[in-house]
């Protein structure tokens, strides 16, 4: 069985109530909040992203950043190398 990290703070009670009912498996999308075509289009999107070209790199950063970061991954309940990328995507867009 996996080990599947759980989210332990919360911004507030909406968003407490959401996230236990989505490791539930009992969150339903309401009809008016997604249709079949947008479901589509992001889908779209998601798979455009993930199949981009990457290059691999190597980074030297201090151990102490590193062990936060794997920490914080942890936490989000994804892979560190994930979050890292997301912070290097999001601080040059």
């Amino acid at each position: 069985m996996k080990n599947i990290p759980k989210v332990t703070n919360y911004i507030d009670d909406d968003e407490k109530q959401l996230i236990e009912a989505i490791e539930r498996d009992d969150y339903q999308v309401g009809s008016s909040a997604l249709t079949s075509d947008r479901l589509q289009e992001l889908q779209a999107g998601a798979r455009a992203k993930m199949n981009e070209e990457r290059a691999p790199i190597s980074l030297r950063i201090p151990k102490t950043d590193l062990s936060r970061l794997k920490t914080r991954a942890m936490q989000e309940g994804i892979p560190y190398q994930t979050l890292i990328n997301s912070i290097l995507h999001k601080s040059v867009n």
